[in-house]
């Protein structure tokens, strides 16, 4: 019997949007043997930040980057970013590329 693959996906949620958004596709995942890492970006859904505290966009991004600092150096993980949580995974991808397998962008905002 062949083996699954299995990933760890990071799910980076839209602006106005929270970890919530993934309600549907993190059980999903989780069933097919996946493990799946969801998260608030900073301001958002239930991160107590508020936006006047929000000075740049990697202020942002900065639950990303915390997620990106537990990953073993010997892991990498599957990044997917919906709209502007396409311009999350580019800082990472910029930052982390060493522990990034592959970035997908859904209707992906990236410069």
């Amino acid at each position: 019997m062949e083996e699954k693959l299995q990933r760890n996906f990071v799910l980076v949620h839209d602006a106005c949007f929270g970890a919530w958004s993934w309600y549907k596709l993190q059980p999903l995942l989780e069933a097919a043997g996946h493990s799946v890492t969801v998260f608030d970006l900073s301001a958002s859904g239930i991160d107590p930040k508020s936006l006047d505290e929000l000075r740049t966009f990697p202020d942002y991004t900065l639950p990303l980057f915390k997620v990106m600092e537990l990953i073993p150096p010997d892991e990498k993980v599957v990044l997917v970013g919906h709209g502007l949580g396409g311009m999350n995974l580019a800082f990472a991808m910029e930052k982390y590329p060493e522990k990034i397998s592959v970035a997908v962008f859904s209707c992906g905002f990236h410069a």
